[in-house]
């Protein structure tokens, strides 16, 4: 349908003007929604309805629009995402209709999930993961082999729901390209639809980002407390990053020695926590450390349970 300004410039004037108006107003009448609008308010005469002549064809025109919605951002509504809704009130004897916007359910969807992302932080992790389609059958079946653990990982996202914020994460490690930060993003995006924040952090590019860090103190305190206080947090790839003995001691060590006992910390690696902890226990600098990186595992091994995710690589191929 064309404007009703559109239609009124081409009306001629005078009585004419008039029975085009009626003409309109018929069509109008006849519209499903003004019938169900009728019927609702059975007070509404066609003397109120010829009154609010331009609230009712806003009403019909942007129905008809929503009826063939074209998607959110093809929306041809005045206001993206928004509908008018009629409402009648009885006042001094008189029908009085009044027109209102309303969101849509696409738009109301959209910003749902623009609230849930606002609760996930990341650091160097690929936005279109945290902000994919998820499909937790799919996560079942396209890999038989990881079933059990992705089991596991839907009953931890269970329990949380029902119970509140856990104290222990879990500790996903396989080979490479087997789903574990899917598996990760897929939790922090169901778990933020109960008001949990969440960060997820890629370590090896983190580690770098830290020492550009050292010459900005604010922004490594700001960094280091964020991921102290959130509620969900995410190292990725964990075991993967050239580490320094400042980095493992003072900023992996000061944040797990603050969440532990207190909130989770999850871990993807392919290296299990035999392996982590070798790892942990050599740096270039120092060499051989074995008792810090025990000191680092004792704040990591108590506090996960362990899942193997097997399966194929499925880089560039739907997880």
């Amino acid at each position: 349908m064309e404007s009703l300004g559109e239609l009124i410039r081409r009306w001629p004037p005078g009585a004419g003007m008039q029975a085009e108006a009626e003409r309109l107003l018929d069509a109008l009448l006849a519209d499903p929604a003004v019938r169900e609008l009728k019927d609702r308010h059975p007070e509404l005469t066609r003397r109120d309805l010829r009154i609010h002549l331009n609230r009712i064809y806003q009403y019909v025109k942007e129905k008809r629009n929503c009826a063939a919605c074209p998607g959110l951002d093809r929306c041809p509504n005045d206001i993206e995402g928004y509908y008018t809704v009629l409402e009648c009130e009885v006042r001094d004897g008189r029908a009085q209709i009044h027109d209102r916007k309303a969101a849509c359910s696409l738009l109301r969807a959209r910003e749902a999930e623009q609230q849930l992302r606002s609760r996930v932080r990341s650091f160097h992790i690929d936005e279109s993961v945290l902000g994919g389609s998820f499909s937790p059958t799919e996560m079942v079946t396209i890999e038989p082999e990881r079933s059990a653990a992705v089991n596991q990982l839907f009953k931890y996202i269970k329990a949380t729901r029902e119970n509140g914020l856990q104290k222990r994460g879990l500790y996903l490690y396989g080979p490479f390209g087997t789903g574990k930060t899917y598996l990760m993003c897929y939790m922090l995006h169901e778990l933020a639809k109960c008001g949990l924040s969440g960060v997820i952090v890629y370590v090896p590019e983190f580690v770098e980002d830290v020492k550009s860090m050292l010459d900005e103190p604010a922004r490594l305190r700001e960094t280091i407390e964020l991921m102290k206080q959130t509620d969900l947090l995410v190292f990725d790839d964990i075991g993967a990053e050239h580490l320094s003995p400042w980095v493992r001691d003072h900023v992996l060590g000061a944040i797990l020695n603050h969440r532990m006992n207190r909130k989770p910390t999850f871990y993807t690696s392919n290296h299990d926590l035999d392996a982590l902890e070798l790892h942990f226990s050599f740096t270039h600098r120092d060499g051989e450390e074995a008792h810090k990186g025990r000191r680092i595992m004792d704040r990591i091994r108590p506090f996960v349970d362990p899942l193997w995710i097997g399966g194929g690589n499925k880089r560039g191929l739907k997880p």
